[in-house]
């Protein structure tokens, strides 16, 4: 089978059903993709089953072998992966650079230490077993479904795929409508590594492509995008108990302490709060910053901002925003801050032409307006000034998401960051757990649940299987019904010994 399901829909009048990825730059047509249904996204998991069966047998080394050839073809033919990905979401070309070679990090890690976390290993029995042996290992569950958001295409799922294939398992893999060239790009690359067997597919469509895949009896589902559909897709996927990984939006927090590094922080500020157009789930949305350097901060993030423009030429700093309908809800967000008491440093109402939105930094914003409860996912941000860092802690832990946060302070960065309710936080930088393929990737609340990336990443994609051989008789047998009346009284007697003091 090829990298996509074999059959494409068809129309009323026979016609394949089709759909046009667009550039958001120039509205352009990117390439046509099949709408498939959901009965070829029940053949797309029935042969990914064959094919689990064949890539668990590898075992580690082998998966490893072909995991790294995979990676290889990536690097070779990075130019077109990053044109792909700027054509389908219009961030600037250097933002698809750090995007990809993200990708041959995590695959790379992904595949060097699935061994080493997933592997059999012997465990203690304890001295009460002490004549039986344990071990453990985790096994593949089988086939695992993902969806991908389109503000990091190749990123983001891979975070699963990547973890998911190393740990055994085949994938199906439905992208966002968006960005559906980069998913059948990445499934192709690994059948070119991979022919053998449909370990790797891809499924292309609408919502209810996705919502075919959550039904269609994978083991298990990993989501990747807002906490409404996340929600949606738990309801499907709990009629038939399939587990899932929801990874979900973020109001993230960056917390500026008395002592930061201000030029610093503001840096990363702007980097975390506009790059990528703000299209982050864990970017800076929300900035509290310690009143006596409040101004000082204020002005170098004023001027940076005002520094930087959008558009799609090849010097702009930010691209468009990707999904069109985003744009209303950026405008407002600012409008209902504005009409709340806050100012507007930089930008405005005016800020916002589709499909581009120039930077909007908003200060004195009421903590119950939308532009702080709610997940903007534009170049906007907020600074509010607190008292000290500790109230911006509390302030920030108030947020009904707790994806990352970041802090910047010389002497109490680690100290903050442990108050943060938050999956991942950054100290002294912004977003930078994301690119430790060593580190979990994900948040608590309603930001979702399940990890993504290290040893925790993989271990979401593998069961637990534990194994205990007896060794030879124990002189006290309690899992017998010819055990001695005493037995049960030795065996308490022993664990007071040993445990009872």
């Amino acid at each position: 089978m090829t990298q996509t399901a074999s059959n494409s829909a068809l129309s009323a009048d026979g016609e394949q059903r089709r759909f046009a990825s667009l550039d958001p730059r120039t509205g352009e047509v990117v390439a046509h993709h099949p709408v498939h249904t959901a009965a070829e996204v029940e053949d797309a998991v029935a042969s990914a089953r064959e094919a689990a069966a064949w890539w668990a047998g590898l075992g580690f080394e082998g998966r490893r072998t072909k995991l790294d050839a995979w990676r290889k073809i990536l690097s070779q033919r990075t130019d077109e992966f990053i044109a792909l990905i700027s054509s389908e979401t219009g961030k600037p070309a250097d933002d698809s650079r750090v995007e990809v070679a993200l990708v041959m990090d995590h695959l790379h890690w992904a595949s060097r230490n699935a061994s080493r976390v997933l592997g059999r290993r012997r465990v203690s029995s304890g001295m009460l077993m002490f004549n039986h042996s344990a071990s453990l290992e985790y096994r593949p569950l089988g086939v695992i479904g993902v969806i991908g958001p389109w503000n990091y295409p190749a990123h983001t799922p891979m975070g699963s795929i990547s973890y998911a294939l190393a740990a055994g398992n085949a994938v199906v893999f439905k992208p966002s409508e968006f960005t559906p060239g980069v998913g059948t790009f990445l499934a192709s690359t690994f059948t070119e590594a991979v022919p053998e067997h449909s370990v790797f597919q891809v499924v292309t469509g609408f919502g209810e492509t996705g919502a075919a895949l959550v039904s269609a009896g994978v083991d298990k589902i990993a989501f990747t995008g807002s906490t409404r559909t996340g929600k949606k897709v738990m309801a499907a996927a709990a009629t038939s108990l399939t587990p899932v990984l929801v990874e979900c939006g973020g109001k993230d927090a960056l917390i500026v302490d008395s002592d930061a590094d201000l030029n610093a922080a503001a840096e990363a500020a702007i980097w975390g709060a506009v790059s990528n157009a703000g299209q982050t789930c864990a970017g800076v949305e929300r900035i509290y910053v310690a009143e006596d350097v409040a101004d000082a901060f204020i002005e170098i993030v004023v001027k940076r901002a005002k520094k930087l423009k959008p558009g799609g030429e090849p010097n702009a700093n930010l691209g468009p925003i990707t999904m069109p309908s985003q744009v209303e809800i950026i405008r407002e967000h600012v409008q209902d801050a504005l009409d709340r008491g806050g100012k507007a440093l930089v930008g405005g109402p005016e800020s916002i032409r589709p499909p581009y939105v120039e930077p909007v930094v908003l200060t004195d914003v009421p903590e119950d307006s939308l532009a702080v409860t709610e997940e903007t996912f534009g170049p906007t941000v907020v600074i509010n000034r607190v008292p000290n860092a500790l109230e911006g802690v509390r302030l920030a832990n108030r947020s009904k998401y707790g994806l990352g946060a970041a802090v910047f302070s010389k002497s109490r960065g680690e100290e903050l960051a442990a108050e943060l309710r938050v999956g991942m936080v950054s100290v002294n930088s912004v977003l930078t757990y994301a690119a430790v393929p060593g580190l979990p990737f994900g948040g608590v609340g309603d930001s979702g649940f399940g990890r993504i990336h290290g040893e925790d990443g993989l271990r979401e994609f593998a069961y637990a299987k534990a194994v205990t051989k007896l060794k030879f008789k124990s002189l006290i047998d309690m899992a017998t019904f010819d055990r001695s009346s005493m037995a049960g009284k030795q065996m308490l007697r022993l664990a007071r010994m040993l445990f009872g003091r």
